[in-house]
């Protein structure tokens, strides 16, 4: 409508002044609404012409769409596991911090199995001291052992003295009754030092084993108990929390609540141009918006960074091959837009709707290269100059937003 109007001053405006200025026709007797065509058909046809034209160049070199949000990304507060809720931290609406605690499961199984790691740790301790004295034991009873084999072997030696002097004091029995007593006394000795080397190799290596798997059955306890308290990750807000007491949580089916972080969507709007514009919205253009959240108000923006892809040719494997006509509408160019001027979006609230448009920028290309010829650079002004038009048009809907959405809409 507003290019029809501005297009129409300059076409069925002179036209109309041409009639009435020179050749006399008046407005209700030769131009009325029977003959308004044939007496301003040049006028109208200009203008219907040069407003098909204006509304081309501007909504292809100036973009425009109501696909823009700030999105935002929260994040779910889950256990690890299920369980009981025994004790909450925080309320819902709460501003918690990274690392806030947030909610404990119950934990009394898990201190079960602690308590049970502490005590074999425990008795594996005491078996260390009861080693201790075993190690002692053994080391008598080798002493003993010893002395009994020193004792055998001198009567042996004596009685096989005895003999080589022709003594008949000692008989052939003796000397192998003295042979069969150092043989069983060397046993003995043998069998008390192999009980020195199994309680030496129980102290060394089987009970330090028991206490370093006690150990670590307590460290796994103490490890599934920290995990029962569900800390918050990032600093935010805490939103739908609805825990008490004796709830149950579980990680599949119940999820406790939703962490909205700090920073999330803050100066940051995503905007989704038509693809007909895909070689006009490019990284570093000025664009403006203006968001349901805070009518009467443009920002302006810049456009930081445009997606290299469009999201609607996204496929994924399947067992079905993909067909072009199955595909649903046409994708968008998505763009990222930040404030021109920093804290100028700082008061709208993320996830808010709203529309912006996108200038096509020619002033630095008019200024600075010379190969421009002389009609495109007429071309190139008429395009800058165009661009108020869509500022206008962007500033009079958000006048006629609050109108249009409390009144006519009645949400």
């Amino acid at each position: 409508m507003l290019e029809l109007l501005l297009c129409s001053l300059v076409t069925i405006l002179p036209d109309y002044l041409l009639r009435r200025q020179f050749q006399g026709k008046r407005w209700g007797e030769e131009i009325n609404f029977f003959t308004v065509w044939y007496e301003l058909r040049w006028g109208i046809t200009l203008c219907a012409m040069l407003t098909i034209s204006m509304i081309t160049i501007v909504f292809y070199y100036h973009p425009s769409t109501t696909n823009v949000s700030s999105f935002f990304r929260t994040v779910t507060i889950l256990s690890e596991g299920g369980g009981r809720v025994a004790e909450v931290y925080v309320r819902n609406n709460q501003d918690v911090a990274a690392g806030d605690p947030i909610f404990r499961l119950d934990d009394s199984s898990q201190q079960a199995a602690a308590e049970t790691a502490r005590r074999q740790m425990a008795e594996v301790d005491a078996a260390l001291v009861l080693a201790q004295s075993e190690r002692a034991q053994a080391e008598a009873g080798i002493a003993q052992a010893q002395a009994a084999l020193a004792q055998s072997r001198a009567d042996l030696e004596r009685q096989v003295a005895l003999q080589q002097r022709g003594s008949t004091a000692v008989s052939d029995r003796d000397l192998e009754l003295a042979q069969t007593s150092v043989a069983a006394n060397q046993a003995s000795v043998d069998a008390a030092q192999a009980g020195l080397r199994a309680v030496d190799d129980k102290i060394r290596v089987q009970l330090p084993a028991s206490h370093a798997s006690a150990q670590a059955a307590l460290q796994q306890a103490e490890t599934e108990i920290s995990k029962l308290t569900v800390y918050a990750g990032v600093s935010g807000r805490i939103e739908q929390l609805s825990l008490r007491q004796g709830d149950i949580v579980n990680p599949l089916l119940r999820p406790a609540g939703v962490l909205v972080p700090s920073d999330a969507g803050r100066n940051r709007f995503l905007a989704g141009f038509p693809q007909v514009t895909a070689q006009v919205v490019k990284q570093g253009g000025v664009a403006e918006i203006m968001c349901m959240s805070k009518p009467f108000t443009v920002v302006p923006m810049v456009i930081v960074e445009v997606q290299d892809v469009i999201a609607a040719g996204q496929v994924r494997p399947s067992d079905r091959l993909g067909d072009a006509q199955n595909q649903g509408r046409p994708g968008t160019v998505t763009a990222y837009l930040e404030p021109l001027y920093p804290g100028q979006a700082n008061d709208i609230p993320p996830g808010s709707r709203c529309m912006a448009n996108a200038y096509t920028d020619n002033h630095h290309r008019l200024a600075h290269d010379p190969n421009i010829g002389g009609l495109e650079r007429v071309f190139l002004h008429v395009v800058e100059t165009v661009g108020v038009v869509h500022a206008a048009g962007l500033r009079i809907r958000s006048l006629l937003l609050p109108l249009q959405t409390l009144v006519f809409t009645g949400h």
